[in-house]
């Protein structure tokens, strides 16, 4: 029995996370949820946004399912954490959002993108399959930033050997066990000579070690342009974590948009699988919400935790619904609700 911390977030994130659990349930995966809230709610009723019983579940399973939560835009957002102790008290750290939070308390140093298209999910591209690896704890992307004055602000961005070394092993790790053949490192080292050079020489040195696994780089606006023009001849991507935050989401509207995309945050012993849309407060609590990037999230966490059976049955049976376009979302050009498109995957899952 597996034992998962569930996070159903803000928004339409208790939507999309129960039916995800609903389907994993169908699918006979041995798993056992302890329900834990941050964000909004938790605040209303802890005063933290990170209260200490979601540590004290995440310390008991190491393995986390999330749903959507609240990120502000601009000004200096700071989170109000609670790590378990003694005294239990409540820090404001400075994170740009709770899912950055999370992933820096967590110690999960790699996002893993996988980008796959499925059938009847509108897009102009067919075929593209590949998957992204992007260094999730340093670059630019953390927001260590400052005000020099009134009217000019910096950032700061850090590559460190050490960071770029472990995202690479694990990059190259993963495209053997899964069977993938060639990875793209993703750099602007041409302008940018020592932080991107310094993150360029070390990928290719660990790369070194897979002679099994070949290796290519694109300068990452040639990557992009790569990118919309020939998708489908891209296998693995390893970028850094701003380039990889941004070309992530590209890829994912080259299958169908965020909507459609999983996402993973990994660490040394824990992992946080979550779908990475936003909370669409609008259709909160509507029925409406499509919750396929979760339900694929879930398949990653079962591929991640040895429960690879059930995560293929998910994937198939998914795939049946979408192919058959008889119980699909709005967004995908249906009239289903989320309950419908969820409970259509769970009756293929009993009939195969």
């Amino acid at each position: 029995m597996h034992r998962v911390t569930l996070i159903p977030g803000d928004g339409i994130g208790p939507e999309v996370t129960g039916a995800a659990r609903v389907i994993l349930e169908a699918s006979g995966a041995q798993l056992d949820f302890e329900i834990a809230v941050i964000g909004q709610e938790a605040e209303r009723t802890t005063g933290s946004q990170m209260p200490a019983e979601v540590f004290e579940s995440i310390e008991r399973t190491r393995l986390v399912l999330k749903g959507p939560t609240y990120t502000p835009f601009g000004g200096n957002f700071r989170v109000k954490v609670q790590r378990p102790g003694p005294d239990a008290s409540i820090e404001e750290r400075s994170y740009p959002s709770l899912a950055i939070a999370l992933r820096k308390e967590l110690g999960l140093y790699v996002n893993l993108r996988p980008i796959k298209s499925y059938p009847n999910v509108p897009s102009r591209y067919r075929n593209v399959d590949l998957v992204i690896f992007r260094e999730n704890s340093e670059d630019l992307y953390v927001g260590n930033e400052r005000m020099i004055d009134a009217d000019t602000a910096e950032g700061i961005k850090r590559i460190t050997r050490g960071a770029t070394e472990r995202v690479s092993r694990f990059a190259f790790d993963y495209m053997r066990k899964v069977g993938r053949r060639k990875i793209t490192i993703g750099h602007k080292a041409n302008v940018m000579k020592m932080t991107d050079g310094l993150w360029l020489k070390t990928a290719q040195d660990v790369a070194q070690g897979y002679p099994d696994v070949v290796v290519d780089a694109r300068v990452i606006d040639a990557l992009c342009m790569e990118l919309v023009i020939k998708p489908e001849t891209f296998d693995g991507l390893l970028l850094t974590n701003l380039y990889g935050d941004i070309v992530s989401d590209l890829c994912a509207g080259l299958v169908g948009g965020l909507g459609v995309a999983p996402g993973a945050n990994i660490g040394a012993d824990c992992a946080m699988f979550e779908a990475v849309h936003g909370t669409a407060p609008d259709i909160a609590g509507k029925d409406m919400a499509n919750p396929m990037a979760m339900i694929l999230s879930s398949v990653l966490m079962l591929r991640y935790i040895g429960e690879g059976d059930a995560a293929d049955r998910i994937d198939a049976a998914l795939s049946q619904v979408l192919g058959e376009k008889l119980a699909i979302t709005r967004d995908l050009g249906g009239s289903a609700g989320t309950k419908a498109f969820t409970q259509a995957i769970v009756e293929k899952l009993k009939s195969n």
